[in-house]
This record gives C-alpha cells, sequence and structure tokens, in this order.
C-alpha cells in the first residue's frame, strides 16, 4: 500500500469534529471516533472536544457512547455554514471570473467609549466579513454589505452612530486605481505568497494519485482521512484569513484559484481511489457544496 503523505500540520480536534458534520448538522459519535482514530486521535480527545462544544453551546448530544448523535446549536451552524458560504462564493468567483460592479461601500461608526464592547464587536465583525479599515472608524467593502452591517448595528443596538455610503471614485493616500487600492487596504500580496507556498508544499499529491489510478492502486481510509483531512486544514489556514476579493481587484493569475483547483482535483482523486466504495462522512457538507457548485 502506498501511502499519500500531504502534510505535517497538526489536526485541531475542533476541526475534525466539525469536519464530521452532515449538511443537516448532525454528527454520529461511531463514525466520529473511528474517523478520529484513522487520524491518530484518542477517543479521550474526541469526547474532550465534545464536552468543550456543548459547554459553550455549539453542539448538544442525543444518546449516549458510541450510538449518540451530536446536532449543532444555530451558534454552532454560524461556524459550520460560515465557512461553507465562504467556500460557495470563492468557488463562484473562480467559475465566473467576475464578481465586482466597480462600486466601493463604507461604513463610519463613532461609538462611544461607553458603549466599547459594541464599538468592538462591530468593528470585528466588519473585518470578519472582509470589510478593511479606511481610517478610523472608517471601513470599505467591495460588495454590498449594508443589509448585513445595519443587522448587525441593530442587534448592537448602535445604528444611530453608524453611517452608510457608496461610490463609484474612492481614493485613498492619493491612490485611486482599484487594484492598487486593494493591495493597500488588504493584505493581498501576503495572501498570494501563503497559497503559492500552499501549492508548492502539496501539488506533488496529484501525480502520486494518478499514477495509483493509472495502476489501479487503491488507498485505505487509515491513509487517505488523515492525509485529506490535514491537507484541508492547511488550506483553511490561509483561506480563513481572505477577504475573497472579486477577481477584478486581485492580481492575475491568482494563485488563490490554483490552490482551491489543487484542493478540489487532489480530493476528487483520492476519493476514487478509496478502498472503501462509500464517501467517508469526513467533510461530506464540503463535498455537497463541493458538486453543487462545480456541477
Amino acid at each position: 500500500m502506498t501511502v499519500v503523505r500531504v502534510t505535517a500540520v497538526e489536526v485541531p480536534t475542533r476541526v475534525l469534529v466539525f469536519g464530521m458534520a452532515r449538511p443537516d448538522g448532525s454528527i454520529s459519535a461511531a463514525e466520529l471516533y473511528d474517523v478520529a482514530a484513522a487520524c491518530g486521535q484518542s477517543d479521550e480527545q474526541v469526547r474532550s472536544c465534545l464536552r468543550r462544544l456543548a459547554a459553550e453551546g455549539l453542539v448538544v448530544r442525543e444518546g449516549n457512547g458510541r450510538q449518540a448523535i451530536f446536532r449543532t446549536t444555530p451558534a454552532g451552524d454560524v461556524l459550520r455554514l460560515g465557512s461553507l458560504e465562504r467556500h460557495e462564493l470563492a468557488y463562484r468567483q473562480d467559475r465566473k471570473g467576475q464578481g465586482w460592479d466597480g462600486r466601493w461601500h463604507l461604513a463610519a461608526f463613532a461609538i462611544p467609549e461607553n458603549r466599547r464592547a459594541a464599538r468592538d464587536r462591530l468593528r470585528d465583525h466588519l473585518i470578519d466579513v472582509g470589510g478593511a479599515v479606511v481610517n478610523n472608524g472608517l471601513y470599505v467593502s467591495p460588495r454590498p454589505w449594508e443589509d448585513e452591517v445595519r443587522r448587525i448595528a441593530e442587534k448592537l443596538e448602535v445604528t444611530d452612530h453608524l453611517t452608510l455610503a457608496g461610490t463609484d471614485d474612492l481614493e485613498v493616500g492619493g491612490t485611486r486605481a482599484a487594484r492598487d487600492l486593494a493591495r493597500i487596504l488588504w493584505p493581498v500580496d501576503e495572501l498570494a505568497a501563503s497559497y503559492t507556498r500552499f501549492v508548492g508544499e502539496h501539488e506533488h499529491v496529484v501525480p502520486i494519485l494518478e499514477r495509483l489510478r493509472e495502476h489501479h492502486d487503491r488507498i485505505s481510509d487509515r491513509d487517505f482521512l488523515p492525509g485529506a483531512l490535514a491537507m484541508v486544514v492547511a488550506f483553511q489556514q490561509v483561506f480563513i484569513r481572505d477577504p475573497l476579493l472579486p477577481p477584478e481587484l486581485l492580481p492575475r493569475p491568482w494563485p488563490g484559484r490554483a490552490a482551491r483547483e489543487l484542493l478540489l482535483t487532489s480530493r476528487r482523486l483520492a476519493l476514487r481511489l478509496r478502498e472503501e466504495h462509500e464517501r467517508p462522512s469526513l467533510f461530506a457538507a464540503f463535498d455537497h457544496l463541493v458538486d453543487q457548485t462545480t456541477s
């Protein structure tokens, strides 16, 4: 049996647990423990992680032991579905090659010091959804985010301190060209280097898998699952920092697209080479998304 060494990235147990969630948010304890064992994690590591997730209100348990079913709560769904929505956006932009109408969307706020917690949460939210700081209290996005910003402002009860605006003529520090603005406002060059590094560290995987297919070899779950999980984790470490700017604002060719294509191709080839006939539960929700966005 040929073992495909993908990466030495350490796999967080929390990532493994959420990676086992089906599209409906359910997680089978029996399947989770089996996959965890294949990935070199003990039952106690998994139990400890599940207890923490339950204590944080991210999952609830039905049943006991290996027969238990865990289900993500609304708070857990925010984490689980938020990641899937970002992947969907990324693949959709890759497929269409466009996604910007040339308009910049601005959000500004001046929240008093006695509402500092709300101010910090609003600021963090704007960054989390891909916004960038222009000046103190002023943020910009190339996407129409007004409805989303209003919702979080209403939830934080700071709507009266919020200003929203849009423009097709933005200048920052004397720079007006769209791609130059993107490089100033977002870490475009750093992300490009990180994606390029990911591709360089993992591009050997596809030729190995193709040779295995040519020789009609198969990969066992014990070989497939750790590498599949670790490769996704390595990708996520870059992807989570990516504001997913529209292609019109990025250098071309954009290495983020190459990284996604590599991840997708590797996973498809490995799934075809598995000894077991059914897909593993690991990242079933992600596979469902990929099927939808690439069909």
